[in-house]
């Protein structure tokens, strides 16, 4: 593979989209995956519009992660068309509404399983043939909140998914892929306003800034 190809799972807003872009600005292909129709071909029309040399294409893929079927299908087209990757950032996440635990809402708690957990369980067995073969990498994004009072949906499946994504990276130290569990900043997101209505968001940085010292950092 001539072209370096990025699969992006939670891609059509927030720190998903912002590091799709910065990485078609950087020449990378990607598969941008996401339930949103609209928010990919918003992503998809913003590198456009950038007119860069070099820059990247985009695949849209708006799929459901939670759609095992779906997800079986994507990868399988991967691998057929590119034969491997190099990169998958896994930015899909359900951001329950704030709750005591006392009061978990059922419909929330199942959703924040199937989203944050289980869809990344169904996935990381799909996805690790393929970054194998493209001696890739895969970057998950870990959270400060789990435990902290009325988290209790949320920080609980996502703790959960990067307890699976530490030990997938303790596994495959000597075999690969390598496994990149990264630690944003608090940044301006649709997710952070809702656990945090009325914040000064002036204060966070940008997703796109973000994305970019991420990138730096990590790869």
């Amino acid at each position: 593979m001539s072209q370096k190809i990025a699969l992006v799972t939670g891609a059509s807003r927030g720190l998903g989209a912002a590091m799709a872009q910065a990485l078609a600005i950087r020449g990378w292909h990607i598969v941008a995956v996401a339930r949103t129709v609209g928010g990919l071909e918003e992503l998809d029309d913003s590198v456009k519009a950038q007119k860069l040399p070099g820059a990247g294409a985009m695949t849209l893929a708006p799929m459901d992660i939670t759609n095992d079927d779906a997800m079986v299908h994507l990868c399988a087209s991967v691998q057929t068309r590119w034969g491997g990757l190099q990169l998958w950032v896994h930015a899909a996440v359900h951001a329950a509404p704030l709750s005591p635990a006392g009061s978990l809402d059922t419909k929330d708690w199942d959703k924040s399983i199937a989203i944050n957990l289980r869809a990344t369980g169904v996935l990381v067995p799909l996805v690790a043939p393929l970054l194998i073969a493209g001696q890739g990498a895969a970057l998950f994004f870990d959270d400060p909140r789990a435990g902290q009072k009325f988290f209790g949906a949320y920080g609980a499946s996502k703790v959960a998914q990067i307890a699976l994504a530490r030990s997938w990276a303790a596994e495959t130290v000597s075999i690969g892929p390598k496994v990149i569990i990264a630690a944003p900043a608090p940044m301006a997101t649709a997710t952070r306003a809702r656990f945090f209505p009325g914040e000064d968001r002036s204060v966070h940085i940008n997703p796109k800034d973000e994305a970019a010292r991420l990138l730096a950092l990590h790869l």
